[in-house]
């Protein structure tokens, strides 16, 4: 679904600390064609909180975010927590670390900053799904569960290099080490505790308002299901949100939310 995105209350431009700091010359750019182009409210917060403030504050502005991937997951995460995604859409101005922008490359923002903010301009206000966790956390795009490698061997006398030797001849350096998980899809038993998983990843569908699960399993073919929810419990694990790494936890539900949230992207 789309429909025109030239913004109507104005815009309201975040732009975060560490775009600054790395590249002004983009900023600068992003600035002057917004301007140009709206009525636009430019806000340089200093700190996560300044972030938060300003984006509550933001009254019929539309929020611009000025920033990699986490700026845009935390600006989404705040409107999420505040029920404000359905008052319009969310627009990005890419700028960062190349590495810190796969998020925005993935959801389809160009990584110019012309090109983007011109998407801002004239471009068509997009919806997109939405996994939400029962802490009330967000995933705009990728939720994975990545292998845990075994720690590298210590040099040096310690008081436990007995048991430390012992862990050399079961478990090689840098190995893929597996979890202990229960993972349900729709409450559906995947694979219980006693088969080791080494990787899961979730991602919204392409179409028909559900995720994509796939479950990697240590010595055997991967376990691939379509469904609206995941549980995921047993032994403490991280997991990594778009670009956030969070835990450990020992249990954590994602609950796909259609057409939760609008981006806005360039025509076509």
């Amino acid at each position: 679904m789309s429909h025109a995105g030239a913004p109507v209350g104005g815009l309201l431009v975040l732009i975060d600390p560490v775009a600054r700091r790395l590249d002004g010359e983009s900023v600068r750019i992003a600035k002057d064609v917004l301007s140009a182009g709206a009525a636009a409210k430019i806000c340089l917060p200093d700190s996560q909180e300044e972030f938060a403030r300003a984006l509550a504050r933001r009254g019929h502005r539309q929020p611009v975010i000025v920033g990699d991937d986490r700026a845009l997951v935390r600006a989404v995460g705040l409107l999420h927590r505040e029920r404000g995604l359905g008052d319009g859409a969310v627009s990005l101005i890419p700028v960062g670390q190349l590495g810190s922008l796969g998020l925005a490359r993935s959801l389809g923002v160009p990584l110019s900053a012309v090109a983007a903010a011109r998407a801002v301009l004239d471009g068509a206000v997009r919806t997109r799904d939405l996994l939400v966790d029962d802490s009330d956390g967000v995933v705009l795009g990728d939720l994975r569960i990545p292998p845990v490698r075994a720690a590298p061997r210590p040099s040096g006398p310690s008081v436990w290099s007995a048991y430390r030797s012992l862990v050399r001849t079961l478990v090689p350096p840098g190995a893929r080490v597996g979890h202990r998980l229960r993972v349900e899809a729709d409450g559906q038993v995947l694979v219980d505790v006693d088969r080791a998983v080494e990787d899961l990843r979730a991602v919204p569908a392409s179409s028909g308002g559900v995720m994509e699960v796939t479950v990697r399993l240590a010595g055997g073919a991967p376990l691939r299901v379509k469904a609206a929810s995941v549980t995921v419990s047993g032994s403490d694990f991280r997991y990594r949100a778009d670009a956030l790494v969070a835990g450990p936890v020992r249990r954590r539900t994602w609950t796909l939310r259609p057409g939760a949230w609008s981006l806005t992207l360039p025509r076509g």
